[in-house]
């Protein structure tokens, strides 16, 4: 039997699970971690909690699918993008890892933008903007506020490349994930050499960059040891979260876009060229399929602002044996479409795509007294679904073509969502045999690094097929098709407010 391990180093947890040569799923295990915010808008993680959840759902996983350690034959990794891991020069962590949702750095935006002559100059040298969530920023961050840690910086690693560091000793990275440095000449798949000598960065500072279905290493022997695997089984370069969902989901033609609402929301598209948008509202990045790119657009709290409000407002559900977001789920389809005249902005981390703007701040519109916890609910999903079609409206404006959507993430799951996201978007939406989204991409980019399949195109085909399709109901249409401009309108009326608040912090 042959066997690929995949490992998804997110935000809230790690999951790891197995598949076999058919790409079907044996077992999976999950571990969580804290995260930290020690101010406003500050966000950060310790390296150290990544590895220890590698271990224990490396090990779990292996044990539940009742496989030989011999028969796995390849990992592939994929992780949160953006984080930035500051190792010294015998590589110990120098502080905690700030992340992708971490909003401190808008002055080294600007510090950037400065140094590369502006912002359109910027987006010729790396195909996007300075934003506050890439990695870039957060080491002229560390540099400019935290010089001694600077000083101590020989290494700095993307979040699953540091778990990478930890299995094989290589320092690498795999170009989807690098391309969300800021760091990265997407259109050669390399460093930029002229933004790193405008920025007075080393490039010994960053690892060396490999197409996602390569190899990297192999485990080494302490490695192996802890996981309970042999030194024979070797490690590709994997992809960051979107570009692995990507690969989990099929989205690796022209004509699929994949909507993802995890903790994040992602509008994530095919490309065979390298498209990219001249006011940076999109990302374009490296995708992790061999000479292929991909746009992006992200709405920073998507799941993430109905887990804040199950979480802060929905003490009692703590004591129900229901899942709480069940719970939620129905009382939000008991209200009408546009929640009678209630829009929430999902604005709790600032915001990315289309504004990128970190002093953006969530907030209800239209509350009245008549409106219940299902409005607000309800609100909350159309708000996120509003805020993705913000990307979907600017990839469809530069004429890239999109004929389905392929839901995935916890929205998914939930069929109000995706009929919402059905009606908001105008397209069909459907589901995939495969829910698991990063970690299976990356098993199947490690079973393409094995050998088991010739390219990443041939995997997807082979294993992944649609499940369930929704098609939009055209009278919800109409209605979300009225609200959506009252939605963007509310940003624009609201945005020198959002700008006096984050005076004040």
């Amino acid at each position: 039997m042959t066997i690929f391990l995949g490992i998804d180093i997110g935000t809230s947890g790690t999951k790891t699970l197995l598949i076999n040569e058919r790409g079907k799923i044996l077992s999976e295990a999950n571990a969580g971690y804290p995260l930290h915010h020690p101010k406003p808008l500050w966000s950060e993680q310790d390296p150290e909690d990544w590895w220890q959840a590698t271990v224990r759902t490396v090990r779990e996983a292996v044990k539940k699918a009742r496989v030989k350690p011999a028969d796995v034959k390849a990992i592939g990794l994929s992780g949160q993008m953006h984080g930035s891991v500051f190792l010294d020069k015998k590589g110990k962590v120098v502080r905690r890892a700030l992340l992708w949702n971490d909003q401190r750095t808008a002055a080294e935006c600007e510090e950037i933008e400065k140094r590369t002559g502006g912002r359109r100059k910027l987006i010729k040298m790396v195909a996007n903007p300075a934003l506050t969530g890439f990695t870039a920023p957060k080491i002229l961050w560390l540099r400019n506020n935290e010089p001694k840690n600077f000083d101590k910086t020989k290494s700095v690693l993307l979040p699953k490349d540091d778990v990478r560091r930890r299995l094989t000793g290589e320092f690498a990275t795999d170009v989807s994930d690098a391309s969300g440095m800021l760091l990265l000449d997407v259109a050669r798949r390399d460093w930029s050499k002229t933004l790193l000598s405008k920025l007075e960065l080393d490039r010994d500072l960053f690892a060396t960059c490999y197409e996602s279905e390569e190899v990297t290493g192999k485990l080494t022997a302490d490695a192996a040891k802890k996981l309970g695997l042999t030194t024979d089984c070797v490690v590709v370069g994997g992809a960051g979260d979107c570009a692995a969902g990507a690969v989990g989901t099929g989205v690796v033609k022209s004509g699929v876009l994949s909507s993802s609402i995890g903790t994040s929301g992602v509008m994530f598209v095919h490309s065979d060229k390298v498209e990219i948008d001249p006011e940076g509202r999109l990302h374009t990045f490296c995708h992790a399929v061999r000479g292929k790119w991909h746009m992006m657009g992200v709405s920073l709290t998507a799941g993430g602002s109905l887990q804040w409000f199950t979480e802060q407002l929905c003490a009692e559900f703590s004591k129900a044996k229901a899942d709480p977001y069940e719970i939620l789920n129905r009382e939000a389809a008991k209200i009408a479409a546009g929640s009678e005249g209630l829009f929430f902005l999902p604005y709790l981390a600032g915001e990315r795509t289309p504004h990128a703007d970190p002093d953006a701040r969530g907030c209800f519109v239209g509350l009245t007294l008549k409106h219940t916890r299902g409005h607000l609910v309800r609100a909350i999903m159309e708000g996120v679904t509003y805020a993705m079609r913000d990307s979907l409206a600017i990839i469809q404006q530069m004429g890239v073509p999109v004929r389905q959507v392929r839901a995935s993430g916890g929205g998914a799951k939930s069929q109000l969502w995706r009929q919402m996201q059905a009606d908001v978007f105008g397209k069909k939406v459907v589901t995939i045999n495969a829910e698991q989204g990063p970690a299976y991409g990356v098993a199947l980019l490690a079973a393409v690094g094995a050998g088991a399949y010739k390219n990443v195109e041939e995997a997807c085909n082979a294993t992944i097929r649609v499940t369930s399709e929704t098609a939009p109901d055209r009278k919800t249409k109409q209605a979300y098709d009225k609200h959506f401009p009252i939605y963007q309108e509310l940003y624009l009326s609201l945005k020198s407010g959002f700008k006096s608040i984050g005076n004040l912090d």
